[in-house]
């Protein structure tokens, strides 16, 4: 009977290491929490922070709903364009994939230039992050999802170039899955985004 097990932990032992799609994988949910733990904290700093006006300007008079409102339509379509991608990535038809990371790399895009537009008119009438605490947890929030959706929007290009050039690889397809995961990641980040700091932010 111990000859049955010290066997059975000998073949388990020589079985080697996981295969690399399982620690990618694992690698990237790991990075993914990491990032949760990073927003949390940054939500928690907001959260503390968002009477601390100096008597300065408040949400309430700086936020615009509606191009808040915009962003988040945005956002949330290029999620399901996302989702669609994926599902051709899984069928292996390049023009639906490619159509898809066309699309959602837009709508990105434009999320991305109405929030650096707003960053724009808010500094503009003296709303900069070093006005008070409140500004710069805004900023500092709302900013690091922004830069985000930017390195996802490189990223998503150069997964294109290497699909273009190799194929639907095994590589290339997990790396494909791995940003689709990042980017409905940011997605839920941005609704609460939109709920904590907008929407109860113009509540008087």
């Amino acid at each position: 009977m111990n000859d049955v097990r010290q066997g059975e932990l000998v073949n388990v032992s020589e079985a080697g290491p996981a295969p690399k799609r399982i620690i990618a994988g694992f690698g990237f949910w790991i990075f993914l929490l990491s990032d949760i733990v990073m927003f949390s904290a940054l939500f928690a700093s907001y959260a503390v922070l968002a009477k601390a006006t100096a008597g300065g300007p408040t949400g309430v008079q700086l936020f615009n709903l509606r191009n808040a409102a915009l962003e988040t339509a945005f956002l949330l379509l290029s999620s399901y364009s996302c989702g669609l991608m994926s599902l051709t990535i899984n069928s292996r038809h390049q023009l639906g994939t490619v159509f898809g990371a066309v699309v959602t790399f837009l709508l990105g895009a434009a999320f991305l230039n109405l929030e650096l537009r707003e960053f724009q008119d808010m500094i503009a009438v003296g709303a900069s992050p070093q006005r008070s605490a409140f500004l710069s947890a805004f900023f500092t929030l709302v900013g690091c999802h922004g830069l985000h959706v930017a390195i996802g929007l490189a990223w998503l290009v150069l997964m294109m170039v290497q699909l273009s050039l190799r194929g639907f690889q095994q590589v290339v397809v997990r790396r494909l899955h791995c940003f689709s995961l990042f980017w409905h990641a940011l997605d839920i980040i941005w609704v609460l985004i939109f709920t904590i700091v907008y929407l109860m932010g113009v509540l008087p």
